[in-house]
């Protein structure tokens, strides 16, 4: 691609110029104004000192050197501030964009190795069954599920994995409630409160154990509403099978052995500020009962059984917190703590006509996650979740997200898609045969809107192994905005067939509108959204 092309041209330059030492890595950026050029370098300024040279007069000679020996496609090289290298490029490094596209197709392209093959498991959701999941579980649901997408696409083994908490006094509280309502009555201090136990105690039978009913009820609930939003687990851990393995002892005896823990007022504990923890953290309370902590540090140490590599987990906000001691107990268990990392979502404020929605399963104010994928949409629920990062609170506007129009951000995207693929539909129509790319004048492609469309295209890998580094599938929904954007003003600006469009020219078009068309599938696929063929289609999917 030309950032490599230009890196390399820069570097033999240097050479060239019996500059040393040569730096490590070449920096190529997108200038923020169109004006400053297509592409720019720093590089003057980043080897000028060590080498014992003037930046600006540096910069000069690179471009002296470069402008003698041109690399492709670079029309003028400018020197700008205290030692800046300017590209201006024709348009043809665009045309190579879409050549790369189409030849990469919607399986190679914009898929960097990052992972190298690395086993990751990705850990959401984990919920307590006991209940639906409600609209605060969605955005970390759908949160993971996208992480591990960009995992998957980065060259990642993934495992997606969900924790089951199936065991403690909630789980009790759970099954007490039902019995509690099916006998008409109210339900105990700190039981739950929903309306959804009042229904499930109508249906459940008589001679059953209540509480292992509700599991199994909440469970098989869990899974269908995950599935309306395509999200599927590939493991399913129980706590209560963890601790019925011995894994908890087992655990704990490792700790021991690596002097980890030590035994205070009747209690054991974990020596956590040796690696960053504010205290030392109790494993085992005086009345010999775990804290949640132990189960937890059983149950990742597993993980590395399973010779996991990475270590991934999608907590909600109440757990911010709990990150130092975790990961304190996995380094004093001999693993390296670059290899734990957690992502935390902050709380979603969910709003409908204007009032806030209140999330809680025992108080009764709850709106299930069902709830919200009935009113607006799969594709709109995952769309709107992620729209911004996880690190900063959200609110999720029922009203906007199901409406039939493009100021809703997933309809706006869909609708581009949709276009694209209705040009391909009409081009059939037409009996327009689409010809062989090589014999295809790209060149034609010279009309600003077709280039803003292969400049936006340009950008996507960079965004995938942003997102997929820094966990953040925002920059992805981000990037299919600006790429509809640009699509859209192509629609409208450019005719790709017509008594005025030259046949050449509607060749080269029909290749750019596959390009965006990929990219926008891309995009979609990512954020676990579908690409519709056209907008009746999406709404009998959507």
């Amino acid at each position: 691609m030309i950032r490599d092309q230009l890196a390399t041209a820069l570097r033999d330059a240097l050479v060239a110029l019996a500059v040393e030492p040569l730096p490590e890595a070449i920096s190529l950026e997108r200038p923020a104004r169109r004006e400053h050029g297509d592409w720019s370098s720093n590089v003057a300024l980043a080897v000028a000192k060590r080498a014992g040279r003037n930046p600006r007069e540096l910069a000069q000679q690179v471009a002296d050197h470069l402008t003698a020996h041109p690399p492709a496609h670079v029309t003028a090289i400018e020197i700008a501030g205290p030692g800046f290298v300017n590209f201006r490029l024709a348009d043809t490094w665009l045309h190579d964009v879409l050549a790369d596209v189409v030849a990469s197709g919607v399986q190679h392209y914009a898929a960097p190795d990052l992972g190298h093959g690395l086993r990751t498991n990705v850990e959401f959701v984990s919920a307590n069954p006991t209940g639906p999941l409600h609209a605060g579980h969605g955005r970390g649901a759908v949160f993971g599920d996208s992480v591990a997408r960009l995992l998957e696409r980065t060259n990642h083994q993934v495992t997606r994995e969900f924790y089951l908490n199936d065991r403690g006094v909630q789980m009790v509280r759970f099954g007490e409630s039902l019995v509690a309502r099916r006998a008409g009555e109210p339900v105990p201090e700190g039981g739950y409160n929903g309306q959804y136990i009042i229904d499930w105690s109508a249906l459940m039978p008589s001679d059953v154990d209540p509480l292992e009913w509700g599991y199994a009820r909440a469970l098989a609930d869990q899974r269908e509403v995950l599935a309306r939003v395509a999200i599927h687990f590939d493991v399913w851990s129980s706590e209560r099978a963890l601790v019925a393995s011995g894994a908890v002892e087992h655990a704990l005896q490792a700790l021991r052995d690596r002097d980890m823990v030590y035994d205070l007022d009747g209690a054991v504990w974990l020596r956590s500020t040796q690696f960053g923890d504010d205290k030392d953290r109790v494993l085992i309370k005086g009345d010999g009962q775990f804290t949640y902590l132990l189960p937890d540090v059983a149950y990742h140490q597993g993980k590395y059984a399973r010779d996991f590599e990475l270590l991934l987990d999608v907590w909600g906000a109440d757990h911010h917190g709990y990150i130092p001691r975790m990961r304190a107990a996995l380094q004093a268990l001999g693993h390296d703590p670059a290899t734990f990392d957690v992502a935390v979502t902050q709380l979603v404020k969910l709003m409908r006509d204007g009032d806030e929605v209140k999330l809680s399963k025992r108080t009764g104010d709850i709106i299930e996650l069902r709830d919200v994928i009935d009113e607006v949409g799969a594709d709109s629920t995952r769309f709107t979740y992620l729209l911004q990062s996880v690190d900063t609170p959200q609110t999720f506007d029922l009203e906007l997200a199901k409406r039939q129009s493009m100021d809703n951000p997933v309809f706006y995207v869909q609708m581009a898609h949709a276009k694209l693929c209705g040009i391909v539909r009409v081009a059939g129509e037409r009996g327009v045969i689409h010809g062989d790319l090589a014999s295809t004048e790209l060149t034609r492609l010279e009309h600003e809107r077709e280039l803003d469309v292969l400049r936006v295209l340009f950008n996507l890998p960079d965004i995938v192994a942003t997102a997929c580094v820094d966990r953040a599938p925002h920059r992805v929904t981000s990037w299919l905005r600006e790429m509809a954007s640009a699509v859209h003003g192509f629609h409208h600006d450019c005719y790709v067939m017509g008594d005025n469009v030259a046949p050449e020219l509607t060749q080269a078009r029909l290749w750019l509108v596959e390009a965006a068309r990929i990219g926008l599938a891309i995009g979609l696929d990512l954020v676990g959204v579908s690409a519709p063929e056209s907008m009746e289609q999406r709404e009998a999917v959507g």
